[in-house]
């Protein structure tokens, strides 16, 4: 198994609040895929689902045993929340950003990198797949 993963992460509602889902990939250095998953989360804000798919991912990337992670996002409050340049004052996402600096807290090395929407497709991917699925 790979040291070194990537992770890329997305999260969606309809509606917002509406339904909602997450999705990620993980990846080798190489870029193959590893695992990738989406899930449908009930009724969310779109700002839920980023962390709650931000969660998921990293639980999964320490599964694998991955001692370093990079994690790619689009949604810049998430990104710029986990790496402190904004702080956290909404209280229900202060419960899940500390969740977040938990999950991470497994690996040796996590870096957040802000990517442009465009290229986060095949977590995007997920989201859709899964909120298609909840609705029927």
């Amino acid at each position: 198994m790979s040291d070194a993963l990537r992770l890329w992460v997305d999260g969606g509602s309809r509606g917002n609040p509406g339904p909602a889902a997450t999705g990620y990939r993980i990846e080798d250095e190489t870029g193959v895929t590893l695992v990738e998953a989406g899930e449908s989360i009930g009724i969310a804000t779109n700002n839920v689902a980023e962390y709650r798919a931000l969660i998921a991912g990293l639980l999964a990337a320490a599964e694998l045993g991955g001692r370093e992670v990079e994690v790619r996002a689009d949604s810049q409050l998430l990104m710029r929340q986990m790496t402190g340049a904004y702080r956290v004052k909404n209280a229900a996402l202060r419960e899940l950003w500390l969740e977040a600096r938990r999950a991470a807290a497994a690996f040796e090395r996590v870096r957040f990198v802000e990517i442009p929407r465009a290229e986060n497709a095949a977590a995007d991917l997920q989201v859709n797949l899964a909120l298609d699925a909840a609705a029927g």
